[in-house]
């Protein structure tokens, strides 16, 4: 039986791929499949992996699918995923690498608080400087996903999509797929999966590797990025409502729209874009408010003084706001 099946999409990382290749060989879970989905890149990725993984003792775990085009990352993964056949789904992107007990440390801690839908780690944010940091996500305590751990995920949550395995009787029971825009496709992918999971197990370690490298998907200049993310948004909010989830987490959903969406969207739109337009910070800003017209009475809202702060500037002194996102953001 495969107990956890990894789905990587593949597109110019030559340069990256042998490396990312060596660190699944080197798992400590026996039972494992490998998926790369050939996403018609410029250079020779497969082709690596192909002589990587040649003679190993795991070759035979390794599966490779063409789709016959260019799919972009987000619809290379939901491509794979009927095709995985173990217990559990994760993902690795293609130029990043993971500890050799990955999967095992996280599938022993799914089954022994029993058979999770989902179960998570931390990772390291590798610099191209040499100098690595911890991405934490937050902790909750292992076992069913009661109301209030997911009302606290929720609202603290961060996008490390690749941090998870997740059943994947989950995943298509309650219809967990990235949308197909790059921008925000892990933040919507987690959110689904936050909202309708019916338990959840946590490993306080890091145990995957994210490289920041420069011209990969999340540092590109890409103008109309923010248009993007809030479409994905307004699918989330969509997603909450067909699974008879949100009326009961809607001060949640509210506040993610508002922070992960119309704030972030702003900040992508003034960090991405020459020629910054206030009237278009205003336009942002009153999606946020069609969307969620009554946010002042949100109670995460307003007991974040940030995001008010942020929200005011961005609808009365567009200007200003533009110069402190400029000012704090990398």
């Amino acid at each position: 039986m495969v107990k956890v099946s990894v789905i990587l999409p593949v597109y110019g990382v030559a340069k990256y791929i042998e490396k990312c290749t060596e660190s699944l060989l080197a798992q400590t879970l026996d039972e494992m499949e490998f998926i790369f989905v050939d996403d018609h890149g410029p250079d020779n990725s497969i082709e690596l992996v192909h002589r990587a993984i040649s003679g190993h003792p795991r070759e035979s775990q390794f599966r490779f699918l063409d789709p016959g085009k260019n799919l972009g990352v987000a619809m290379a993964r939901n491509y794979a995923i009927p095709y995985a056949v173990g217990e559990y789904v994760a993902f690795v992107d293609s130029d990043d690498w993971v500890e050799p007990d990955m999967f095992a440390v996280l599938y022993r801690q799914a089954k022994s608080c029993g058979d999770v839908d989902i179960c998570y780690a931390q990772a390291y944010k590798d610099k191209p400087n040499g100098k690595s940091t911890v991405l934490r996500n937050p902790s909750v305590l292992s076992g069913e996903f009661t109301h209030d751990k997911r009302a606290f995920f929720l609202v603290h949550y961060v996008s490390y999509f690749w941090t998870y395995i997740y059943k994947k009787e989950h995943l298509l029971q309650d219809a967990v797929r990235f949308p197909e825009s790059p921008w925000a496709e892990d933040s919507f992918f987690v959110s689904c999966s936050l909202m309708t999971a019916k338990s959840v197990a946590c490993v306080d370690k890091p145990l995957y590797h994210y490289r920041v490298r420069p011209g990969s998907a999340s540092t590109s200049k890409n103008s109309a990025k923010y248009l993007q993310r809030l479409g994905v948004f307004d699918k989330l909010v969509q997603y909450a409502k067909d699974h008879q989830v949100y009326e009961e987490f809607k001060e949640e959903v509210d506040f993610v729209y508002i922070k992960k969406c119309g704030i972030a969207s702003m900040a992508d739109y003034v960090k991405y874009t020459s020629g910054i337009k206030p009237s278009v910070i205003r336009e942002i800003c009153e999606r946020i408010v069609f969307q969620v017209p009554d946010y002042k009475s949100n109670k995460y809202y307003k007991k974040n003084f940030a995001i008010r702060l942020l929200l005011w500037m961005s609808r009365y002194m567009p200007k200003t706001f533009t110069k402190v996102v400029l000012l704090v953001m990398p």
